[in-house]
């Protein structure tokens, strides 16, 4: 498994998938899924230019309760062993490692789940990691649901320390949750 910059030659494959209902945002699932595929079916170019947003020129984004704030700077990477896995990304604030309010971590991602269970989500964070690092944060921040223990597994193994456990706000679902820390040295 690797990670890759979403391109054509993967579209077919990540289409493939939100077909089948898989989506990165976990609340909102196949809502989320039957948009993308929307936006894909509009302009498949300007849907890939937009997985690399450095300076938050994309449209703002819908959360998952179907508020709307404005859009961080990021970019997104998609797992692939051969066909689409799931996705990393990353967003951040310009100077500084506060986030807002409506944004939980610095890195999100989700994996397929029948490719589930294979280390990818591990492996796909350490891949991201790398890149990351040349960023320029001292550290970033990711969450998971405190349920999520496999999560909690592949955080803890790209050097995650647990800072805090708290209530999500109610537009991300309002579950518990864990925040983790990793240091870049």
């Amino acid at each position: 498994m690797q990670i890759v910059r979403p391109a054509e030659p993967h579209l077919p494959s990540y289409i493939a998938a939100l077909e089948q209902g898989w989506s990165s945002d976990p609340v909102r699932g196949a809502v989320a899924a039957r948009e993308e595929l929307q936006e894909i079916a509009a302009d498949q170019q300007r849907f890939l230019s937009l997985m690399e947003d450095r300076e938050a020129k994309g449209a703002p984004v819908k959360l998952p309760d179907g508020s709307i704030v404005p859009r961080l700077p990021g970019y997104t990477r998609w797992l692939w062993d051969g066909e689409f896995c799931g996705e990393i990304n990353f967003r951040w604030q310009p100077g500084t490692t506060q986030l807002p309010p409506t944004c939980l971590g610095h890195i999100g991602y989700g994996v397929v789940p029948w490719k589930r269970n294979r280390g990818y989500a591990k492996q796909a964070l350490s891949q991201f990691l790398q890149e990351v690092r040349s960023e320029g944060l001292p550290f970033i921040e990711i969450t998971t649901d405190k349920t999520n223990v496999g999560s909690q597994r592949a955080i803890e193994a790209n050097g995650g320390v647990l800072v805090e456990e708290f209530i999500k706000p109610l537009q991300h679902g309002g579950k518990p949750g864990l925040r983790f820390r990793i240091h870049f040295r």
